[in-house]
């Protein structure tokens, strides 16, 4: 099966959009639409999945879940109506609500980052869990010398003033070699054989496959919620975070 185009890739504000039927399926009672294109963010990148309709002349299909399998994008759900047949034309409507959440609280972790390297501390940034549930970074780092609450209210005060200075966000691809010049850290995990995607806000870039705001101040307020060791990880710190 070829993969699937990820247009939200491409354009992260888009929720509205036409593709064509690929495939359905039916697996442990339920039912998998795949399209040749998608509007729709699988889960993955610690941003939680899309939700929404999917929706063509032959019937109308609710999408509860998406993942990505092997290049291959599978909206998981039911058929509130009918069915689709390969090649048919349909019409896809991400849920605008959760897509906004989900993207001003992903672009909050990234700001947060933004912040916690204007502090100069040296800690090198690792996991990003940006769901509603409890959102946090995470970094190779340690605070047993440092003031925490001081320092929570320093990276609070740097992250509200990028948003309140309404930084832009743009996209560029390019090659795992030109990340370095762009970016303050570059996973090891990025494929070095094809572009990888950077979300820039202003010049801080970060390599991510995920949805974002269009200007900073669409985040809203960030609360710094707690800096604290990670259970169970030593040499790992957490910064927890909310937007309001």
């Amino acid at each position: 099966m070829d993969a699937t185009r990820l247009l939200y890739m491409e354009d992260m504000q888009q929720t509205e959009g036409e593709a064509r039927v690929v495939a359905v399926e039916r697996e442990d009672e339920r039912d998998t639409v795949v399209l040749d294109q998608t509007w729709f963010h699988p889960q993955g990148g610690g941003q939680p999945f899309d939700q929404g309709t999917i929706e063509g002349a032959k019937g109308r299909f609710r999408v509860d879940e998406v993942r990505f399998v092997d290049g291959v994008v599978r909206h998981i759900g039911a058929f509130e109506s009918g069915s689709f047949s390969p090649r048919d034309a349909v019409t896809l409507r991400v849920d605008a609500d959760r897509r906004s959440l989900n993207a001003r609280l992903h672009s909050a972790g990234h700001v947060v980052d933004m912040a916690v390297s204007a502090q100069n501390l040296g800690w090198i940034p690792g996991k990003g869990y940006h769901f509603p549930q409890g959102p946090y970074v995470e970094y190779d780092a340690s605070i047993d010398e440092l003031d925490v609450e001081a320092l929570k209210n320093e990276i609070e005060k740097a992250a509200n003033g990028f948003v309140e200075a309404g930084i832009e966000t743009s996209l560029r691809f390019m090659t795992k070699s030109e990340l370095a010049a762009v970016c303050r850290f570059v996973p090891d995990y990025v494929p070095e054989d094809k572009p990888s995607r950077v979300v820039f806000y202003g010049d801080f870039g970060v390599p991510c496959g995920g949805t974002h705001v269009a200007n900073l101040r669409d985040i809203g307020h960030i609360t710094i919620r707690k800096i604290k060791k990670a259970k169970g990880s030593a040499g790992t710190v957490r910064v927890s975070y909310d937007v309001g």
